[in-house]
C-alpha cells in the first residue's frame, strides 16, 4: 500500500495551511524547531562526551544524564512536533528527497539507540569500552540527523 495518498492528504491538512499561509509562519516554526535541536541533540552530547572521557568528570554519566534529562526531553518534544508541521507543509517533496529519508532513518536509529543502549549504558556500571562506544555511536547519529537535515534544502 502506497503512502502517497496520505501525503497529498497531509500537504492539504489544516497543519500544511497554516504553515503555507502567512510567510512568517514557517520560519518561526523553523527557529523552534532549531530551539529543541540545540536542547536535545546539546544536551545528549554533553553526556556522549561525558562518555568519552572528554569532561564533566565529577558527575557520573548517570548523575549528568538525571539532571539534563528534562531539557534533552523537552528539546526532544519540541523537535518533533515541529519537524511534523514542517514536514507537513511538502510532504510529498519531503518524502521523495533522498536527504529527507537519510536524515529521518538517521534519527529512528539515534533514538532507537539513544532510548536502547545509551540509557543502559548510562544507568549502569558498564565497562569504559562500551562507555566510548555509546557515546561515539550516538554523537556519530545525531550528526548525522543534524547533516541530513542540513542538506534537504539543496537536494
Amino acid at each position: 500500500m502506497s503512502s502517497l495518498p496520505f501525503f497529498e492528504w497531509l500537504t492539504t491538512s489544516p497543519w500544511a495551511n497554516f504553515m503555507n499561509g502567512p510567510e512568517w509562519a514557517f520560519p518561526i516554526i523553523e527557529s523552534f524547531h532549531f530551539v529543541g535541536l540545540a536542547l536535545s541533540i546539546g544536551t545528549i552530547a554533553i553526556i556522549d562526551l561525558r562518555l568519552l572521557g572528554l569532561g564533566m568528570r565529577r558527575q557520573t554519566a548517570s548523575e549528568l544524564a538525571a539532571d539534563l534529562d528534562p531539557w534533552t526531553r523537552s528539546g526532544l518534544a519540541m523537535m518533533l512536533i515541529t519537524g511534523l508541521l514542517m514536514f507537513s507543509a511538502d510532504a510529498v517533496n519531503y518524502h521523495y528527497n533522498p536527504a529527507f529519508q537519510f536524515k529521518m532513518t538517521c534519527l529512528l536509529l539515534a533514538l532507537l539507540f539513544h532510548f536502547t543502549f545509551h540509557h543502559k549504558v548510562i544507568r549502569s556500571e558498564v565497562s569504559p569500552v562500551a562507555a566510548r562506544f555509546a557515546g561515539g555511536l550516538s554523537l556519530a547519529l545525531w550528526t548525522a540527523v543534524v547533516g541530513g537535515g542540513r542538506m534537504i534544502a539543496f537536494v
